[in-house]
């Protein structure tokens, strides 16, 4: 199923997503922790670019609908351990 993911920044480290799946819509309300890119050893990538590859990964394993309408990225690690390694790959390809 095709997808498009639409991004807006909302305010500091805070963003909309839209996520257009066929006729479903979703949106969801996303932070990213200050010390994330830090942590993940990512410091000085771009947030807008991590959280729309965080959507792509969460769409590669469950539907839209099934994401939370609302959460801080550093969560999705604790749900998918393989999480931080995959972003670090997906942002260096």
């Amino acid at each position: 199923m095709s997808e498009r993911i639409r991004i807006q920044p909302l305010a500091e480290h805070e963003y909309a997503v839209d996520v257009t799946e066929g006729t479903t819509k979703t949106r969801h309300r996303v932070t990213v922790p200050i010390d994330l890119l830090t942590d993940l050893g990512l410091p000085g990538a771009d947030e807008q670019t991590v959280v729309r590859e965080t959507f792509a990964f969460l769409l590669e394993r469950e539907p839209a609908t099934s994401i939370y309408e609302e959460f801080p990225l550093d969560t999705v690690a604790s749900h998918f351990p393989e999480f931080p390694d995959e972003l670090r790959t997906r942002l260096a390809g």
